[in-house]
């Protein structure tokens, strides 16, 4: 089914082979000639040890001393070949034609009574069999080239040892899943994530009843792409169309497609997709696309970029073009489809686009149900507690806190996994691991309790922050102090929302600076974020008046091959000044706000300072309930998302709700 012609590499390599090996294997084997008069002299100088008579060829073979073979030329030595191989460890020095052999006998006997020092011997030899030293040299042959084969082909056709690819360079990597290879993940296995599943179980009842959808006329869809931030369970999903589907499952990366040899790519995708079709109908995924799906440009700079190129455009061919009209469906994930070619994104390649989301409220439940089967829970865990402390987690960062809240619960020999191990997991994961014997100077413990009062008082006092969940000063990570909120899971930002978030980001610095009257490197994290969300306000959602509706943002991803900006220097100033005001501003209603509840702030840091760890019944102790809880109550409100700050040494960028920017 895949002729790729006939290979004139391996007939090469072993002719190749035959001429480096040839000289010592098929070489010329037989001794120098000599003349009687020559050995005579020579037997009379006492150089000749031993001659050996064959009669049957009419020659005998002359064997010097050592001594006479130390003074032979080194232009005249004979190569001694490879000990072991019976064919030259004892070869003759010379071979003498005799005329008689009576007369020969004679001579030899009259020179040696005349010479009795001479220790020269002679011996009859039995008459070789030519075929026999034929049989000899051909075994010899047959192991050498078995050798070859067994190291070459067998060896390093199978990927065995380095350079194990060297004679499948370009054949696809694909692993196999069909009849015989059971897999245990299945669609009951995946939580959450109703749309995706619904629409990746239709894919597998098109292979299955094909039948259903083309009697009306309709079309088997060419492809279906994954779509996603990591860990959301994209090739999961994958997984569980392997074990469900009972057809062959060809699984492989994207970067499985890259080699350093010109043309590889494009042979393995070749390759695949002849493999995929002999087994048709079939399925073939590929993980993490975007390795070679990236969108061709004109002004590209990375030195593989023509090979790449060159795969990407034989997938496309192979996806839609001649010939194509076989049931294969190609599956493939990626979190970074805005960089993908147009051309691989159209109808007749890949028809469907799936966007695996970060879970619910209800879809994280489903997933901690999932994971925590395996795990002895005790009474008073409740999943939708869990749940609600885990906003903005994936499916993969909730299957991380199962197993860190079981290695916490064994690490302090509990009998079973309790709700607060898995407290202790969410803030092991979020910030770090707790360091209580850190030294601290209390001037710089003092600084750090009135920065993360700060936080907490502003997040308190205004409409849109998010309420506060636990504020502590422990060293946790690379931070000295972290402050837990409750987002709000939502699908649009207001501005007013922003600035009131970008308000309690700076109100740890505001904080300092109302209380020392100066300012530290702790606030490295918050003036990192209120940048970036500054910098997002003014470019990309066009929320400045003075720059306008205007949006700089390019989602094909083109925009990283350019050197230049979108807008003019003029425009870059007004954007810097903006951004800057907008920044400060925030800062400075923030210094006011804390200014007016100074003696809140105070009481709020002291009780820090005693307590390290306080929750949201301490401030509402202080500051009474806060006046934004009836319209929480009609909001999904979730989870704890931290601010950390870091001082001197710099600061942790903490993670935020997808849904804020």
């Amino acid at each position: 089914m895949n002729n790729k012609g006939f290979n004139w590499f391996f007939p090469i390599t072993i002719v190749a082979l035959l001429l480096f090996f040839g000289s010592t294997f098929l070489g010329d084997n037989s001794a120098k000639s000599i003349d009687e008069d020559a050995f005579f002299r020579d037997m009379q100088a006492g150089k000749v040890k031993s001659v050996m008579i064959d009669k049957q060829a009419e020659k005998a073979d002359v064997f010097l001393t050592a001594a006479a073979k130390s003074g032979m030329a080194k232009t005249e030595e004979r190569g001694v070949g490879f000990p072991g191989m019976g064919m030259a460890a004892n070869k003759a020095d010379y071979t003498l034609k005799y005329g008689d052999l009576q007369l020969f006998l004679q001579n030899f006997d009259k020179v040696k009574a005349e010479n009795p020092q001479i220790k020269t011997s002679k011996d009859y030899a039995a008459g070789d069999n030519p075929l026999v030293g034929f049989l000899l040299q051909a075994l010899v042959w047959i192991a050498i080239l078995g050798l070859f084969y067994f190291i070459l082909f067998r060896k390093m056709g199978s990927g065995g040892g380095p350079g194990g690819q060297i004679f499948s360079i370009g054949k696809s990597k694909a692993k196999l899943f069909d009849e015989k290879e059971k897999i245990q993940t299945t669609f009951k296995d995946v939580a959450g994530l109703e749309g995706a599943k619904e629409e990746v179980q239709e894919v597998v009842d098109f292979l299955k009843n094909s039948e259903k959808y083309t009697k009306l006329g309709g079309k088997i869809p060419k492809g279906v792409l994954l779509v996603g931030p990591p860990g959301t369970g994209k090739t999961l999903l994958a997984k569980a169309v392997a074990g469900e589907a009972k057809v062959p499952f060809f699984s492989l990366s994207g970067s499985d497609f890259v080699e350093m040899f010109v043309g590889v790519g494009a042979s393995r995708v070749r390759d695949l997709f002849a493999q995929a079709k002999a087994k048709s109908p079939a399925i073939i995924f590929i993980d993490e696309i975007d390795a070679i799906g990236r969108a061709r440009g004109k002004n590209n700079f990375s030195g593989g970029n023509d090979e790449r190129e060159n795969t990407l455009n034989q997938l496309l061919t192979e996806m839609d073009g001649f010939g194509t009209d076989v049931n294969v469906i190609v599956m493939a994930a990626t979190n970074r489809a805005d960089i993908l070619d147009k051309a691989l994104m159209r109808a007749g390649r890949f028809d469907r686009s799936v966007y695996v989301d970060l879970p619910e409220l209800h879809e994280r439940r489903e997933i901690f149900d999932v994971h925590l089967k395996k795990i002895k829970l005790d009474d008073n865990v409740d999943r939708e507690f869990l749940a609600k402390q885990t906003p903005g987690f994936s499916g993969a960062d909730i299957a991380n806190v199962c197993n860190e809240a079981a290695l916490i619960a064994a690490r302090n020999s509990h009998e079973s996994v309790t709700k607060q191990d898995f407290l202790d997991a969410v803030d092991r994961i979020i910030g770090g691991l707790e360091k209580k014997n850190m030294a601290i100077k209390p001037s710089e413990k003092k600084r750090v309790a009135y920065h993360e009062a700060g936080h907490a008082t502003i997040s308190w006092l205004v409409e849109h922050a998010s309420p506060l969940l636990k504020v502590t000063i422990v060293p946790r990570g690379r931070s000295l102090g972290a402050a837990w909120y409750l987002p709000e899971e939502r699908q649009l930002t207001t501005t007013e929302q922003m600035l009131d978030m970008m308000c309690a980001t700076l109100g740890g610095r505001a904080a300092e600076q109302v209380i020392f009257n100066n300012i530290s490197t702790g606030a490295l994290s918050d003036l990192e974020t209120v940048t970036k969300r500054a910098q997002a306000m003014v470019t990309v959602y066009g929320l400045s008046p003075s720059i306008g509706n205007i949006s700089y943002y390019d989602s094909s991803g083109q925009s990283e091959y350019n050197f230049g900006k979108p807008y003019s220097e003029e425009t870059a100033s007004k954007i810097d000044r903006e951004i800057k005001a907008i920044i400060e501003n925030q800062y400075d209603r923030a210094v006011q706000i804390l200014t007016e509840n100074k003696d809140k702030l105070d009481t709020l840091a002291k009780k820090l300072l005693e307590k390290e760890v306080i929750f949201r019944e301490d401030l509402e102790e202080i500051f009474g309930e806060r006046a934004w809880d009836p319209e929480l109550t009609e909001r999904p409100v979730t989870g704890a998302i931290p601010i950390m700050e870091k001082e001197e040494e710099g600061a942790v960028v903490a993670p935020e709700s997808p849904t804020q920017l």
